[in-house]
């Protein structure tokens, strides 16, 4: 859901920012070993911060509208799935951050996956059973299985590979529907970024080395597939208070760049670089939508 989406973003950089921000490169440096101190800082700070995120959201948002027995609903239908793929990308860029926080602090392997991956999958888990104890909403196993996807998609691809081939990315542009509804798909740029899921856009971004095993193209060279969606003013296509929805699904062709792979020594630039890498770089792009148009972006973010 999307008031999700501000604690999830606000929680990835506050957690990056914590090293990246340090002066001494060898802060940054990760342990070659189990190093208890470091250990416990991570343990400490995400625990904190992920209490912190769910008793303000559960005093903040949810005390404002009335409790009721645990009930599930059926949104599946909902915004063509563009809030599932909000989700997805949460449950992996916060396992994503669990886990390198745990290597940073020298963790075997197999507790990054067990603890630090799954750390996005037990959040967004506890916020979707607050959902459940509201009336206003209810628990969504179909965002619990987007959640589930998020997190397999990180730990399938450690245990195969024993690297990250496969990126999750996201873009946005705003578009002219937040001003139509800026009370659902927000008002001035910061909320847009989060609300308008018309102007978002999730990349399967892939690394091209990776899988062809070739010196002629760059290691940091990407491959990038895109989901969109544009036309939408409500999350209930059958809403008929909106008029003239045209709701349409988009399927992009692009290029991106792993910016952790970009060769360097310094570990205050592998911080930033990994912080950075979660959003997809402008590229040219080949569109595809469910309308059946094909359309070229010179550049498209």
């Amino acid at each position: 859901m999307k008031r999700f989406y501000c604690y999830t973003v606000f929680f990835i950089f506050l957690s990056h920012s914590l090293f990246s921000q340090s002066q001494f490169n060898s802060f940054l440096k990760p342990s070659d070993s189990l190093n208890l101190t470091r250990r416990n800082i991570v343990v400490i700070t995400e625990t904190a911060l992920a209490t912190a995120t769910l008793v303000g959201l559960n005093q903040l948002w949810y005390a404002d509208y009335p409790r009721s027995k645990f009930q599930t609903l059926d949104d599946s239908g909902e915004w063509l799935q563009m809030d599932k793929m909000g989700h997805v990308f949460s449950s992996y860029q916060l396992g994503r951050l669990g886990a390198n926080a745990l290597s940073w602090a020298g963790v075997s392997k197999k507790n990054q996956l067990i603890y630090g991956s799954t750390l996005g999958l037990g959040f967004l888990t506890a916020v979707e059973v607050l959902d459940g104890f509201s009336e206003e909403w209810g628990f969504s196993w179909t965002d619990m299985a987007a959640n589930a996807a998020g997190t397999g998609l990180h730990v399938g691809q450690e245990l195969l590979w024993d690297e990250q081939r496969i990126l999750l990315k996201y873009s946005f542009q705003r578009t002219q529907f937040a001003q139509q509804r800026p009370n659902i798909l927000g008002s001035g740029l910061s909320e847009e970024f989060l609300k308008d899921y018309n102007g978002q856009t999730y990349w399967l971004s892939a690394n091209i080395n990776s899988f062809l095993k070739t010196e002629t193209i760059p290691n940091w060279l990407n491959i990038a597939f895109g989901y969109g969606a544009d036309g939408m003013l409500t999350g209930n296509p059958n809403d008929l208070s909106v008029l003239n929805q045209n709701r349409t699904r988009q399927y992009y062709l692009s290029l991106d760049v792993d910016l952790t792979r970009i060769k360097t020594n310094s570990h205050v630039l592998k911080s930033i670089f990994d912080v950075l890498n979660v959003i997809k770089l402008p590229f040219p792009a080949i569109e595809i939508n469910s309308n059946g148009r094909i359309k070229g972006h010179y550049i498209y973010f």
